[in-house]
């Protein structure tokens, strides 16, 4: 497993090695004890998994606060996607700061996006699928979104008009959503 910063040093890229013969590949995306002595040792509760229809769907940016925040592991298992962590933590220096990652079927590529991230993604083309594991189960009551298009935080999303539930479209804008997450200068 190749893992990578970004430049949200808390984001990370994790690629998988793919073993490939004459009938395809197989890779192994997560092994709990590799990724331990890497200093990833996270407890996954819940894989999530996502169909969009339609190129230029755009899901986020979702976030869930504590006490039931979640890390993500995101990858995209049928088509792609640009896959984007904005930093949602008070106080951080990077605070509002994003970084966009494009993760497909084809490159195996996959994105940690710690708790106090906002996240979210934009289908590059149809009949794209997604898969995450979670840290933590959804719950309705801690489940939060700041708007996809909030020039505060300035996403190049790479798209004038998605497709957007009703949930994204009527998102706050950043300034008017009260922040669950503190960034600590000693981790």
């Amino acid at each position: 497993m190749q893992i990578e910063p970004t430049s949200l040093p808390e984001v990370l890229i994790l690629t998988p090695r793919r073993f490939g013969d004459a009938r395809g590949w197989f890779s192994e995306t997560w092994n709990a004890a590799r990724m331990a002595e890497a200093g990833l040792d996270l407890p996954w509760v819940q894989d999530n998994h996502s169909f969009s229809a339609a190129k230029g769907t755009v899901r986020g940016l979702h976030y869930q606060s504590p006490p039931r925040a979640q890390d993500k592991l995101v990858r995209c298992t049928r088509g792609a996607i640009l896959d984007v962590a904005v930093d949602f933590r008070a106080g951080s220096p990077t605070f509002a700061k994003w970084v966009a990652v494009e993760l497909s079927a084809g490159n195996g590529r996959q994105l940690l996006v710690p708790k106090g991230f906002l996240h979210g993604f934009v289908t590059l083309t149809d009949d794209t699928e997604v898969q995450y594991k979670c840290t933590d189960l959804y719950s309705p009551e801690h489940d939060g979104a700041v708007r996809w298009d909030d020039p505060a935080i300035g996403v190049d999303w790479g798209t004038a008009a998605p497709n957007l539930s009703d949930k994204d479209a009527k998102a706050p804008h950043l300034a008017d959503v009260a922040c669950p997450f503190r960034w600590e200068d000693d981790p």
